[in-house]
C-alpha cells in the first residue's frame, strides 16, 4: 500500500515557478513508477509528466517539454515536479500517482494524492 501527499502549489504570476512535491509512505515506493497529472476545471485529467522507479525514464506532455522538470529523491521516498515559465493555462490542480511502470493514462495508476491547487495569473 502506498499514501501520497502532494504539495507546493500556489498562487503564481505568469513566468514565475513552483515547485511541486509528492511525499510516498510504503516501504516499496521506489519501485514504482510516478506520475503527475492536472485537472482544470470541465476539463478530463490529464497527463504531465512521468518518471521510472529508477529515474532512468522521464516523460512529458509537449505542452510542458522544456518549462516542467520531474526528479525523484528515493532516500526522501519523494517525487518532484519543478515548474518554471509558468503560464495561465497551466492553471489546475495538479495530483501525483503511482503504478509499476509510466503510463500516460490515469486510469492505469494505483494510487492518488488529494491533489494540490496551482494557479497562474497574467
Amino acid at each position: 500500500q502506498v499514501q501520497l501527499v502532494e504539495s507546493g502549489g500556489g498562487l503564481v504570476q505568469a513566468g514565475g515557478s513552483l515547485r511541486l512535491s509528492c511525499a510516498a509512505s510504503g516501504r516499496t515506493f521506489s519501485a514504482y513508477a510516478v506520475g503527475w497529472f492536472r485537472q482544470a476545471p470541465g476539463n478530463e485529467r490529464e497527463f504531465v509528466a512521468g518518471i521510472s522507479w529508477s529515474a532512468a525514464i522521464k516523460d512529458y506532455s509537449n505542452s510542458v517539454k522544456g518549462r516542467f522538470t520531474i526528479s525523484r529523491d528515493s532516500a526522501k521516498n519523494t517525487v518532484y515536479l519543478q515548474m518554471d515559465n509558468l503560464k495561465p493555462e497551466d492553471t489546475a490542480v495538479y495530483y501525483c500517482a503511482a503504478r509499476f511502470g509510466i503510463s500516460y493514462l490515469a486510469h492505469e495508476y494505483d494510487y492518488w494524492g488529494q491533489g494540490t491547487q496551482v494557479t497562474v495569473s497574467s
